[in-house]
């Protein structure tokens, strides 16, 4: 017997076919053939299709940038270039530097580098290494399943709402959608290894847990 793979079954042609489902349409075999242009904008055969793999994309960006256990990684090492730049990852969504009490700095994203609001410049010490957190955008494949269902539900959401104006199918939808987010707390919750005093990720240092007790 052949064990399940979940890369064969979540991919953005099976959300793109929820997303039809909920409207009321029929399924697609393909996401049809479509160029991207020097712009890196898409042009596709079908306009529904098109219009819909466009909100399960722009769903799967408004998902991320919550920023989750899955795509958040803290104390990054970053070094100024020659220049002095930090440059911004063409894959970030949000990035800050580690320690939020340094009010000595305050980041913000201008012309795809750090810029520095508290000292009114992008230019850094070159060659010096800081830490900073960022929250990273993946493509739909690489999102963990339970997200997807989130991102694939928020999607249909905007579909019944701007394609089928059916206020009882978008009431449903989002009945859906926020069960999906529940299933994603409860996934963060045990993922995130999160500890309520605030310590970093280096610190071996764990909080007292009674649930263990009651567990034996």
């Amino acid at each position: 017997m052949t064990a399940p793979n979940t890369t064969d079954t979540d991919t953005e042609l099976s959300a793109v076919n929820t997303i039809l489902g909920a409207i009321g349409q029929s399924p697609v075999t393909t996401l049809g053939t479509y160029t991207v242009n020097s712009n890196q904008i898409a042009t596709y055969d079908n306009p529904e299709i098109a219009f819909v793999h466009n909100l399960l994309k722009e769903s799967n960006i408004d998902v991320q940038n919550e920023g989750w256990s899955f795509n958040t990684e803290n104390h990054v090492h970053k070094i100024a270039d020659s220049n002095g730049y930090i440059q911004f990852d063409n894959n970030a969504l949000r990035m800050d530097f580690s320690n939020p009490e340094d009010r000595f700095y305050d980041v913000v994203k201008r012309n795809n580098r750090l810029y520095d609001k508290v000292n009114h410049t992008d230019v850094f010490t070159a060659g010096e290494e800081y830490r900073v957190d960022i929250v990273w955008l993946f493509s739909f494949e690489d999102v963990p399943s339970i997200f997807k269902r989130l991102i694939t539900y928020r999607a249909a959401g905007r579909a019944a709402t701007q394609l089928v104006t059916n206020q009882q199918l978008v009431q449903l939808i989002q009945v859906q959608e926020q069960s999906a987010r529940a299933a994603c707390m409860e996934y963060e919750c045990n993922q995130g290894d999160y500890n309520y005093l605030g310590y970093p990720h280096e610190s071996s240092f764990n909080t007292y847990k009674p649930y263990i007790g009651l567990a034996r």
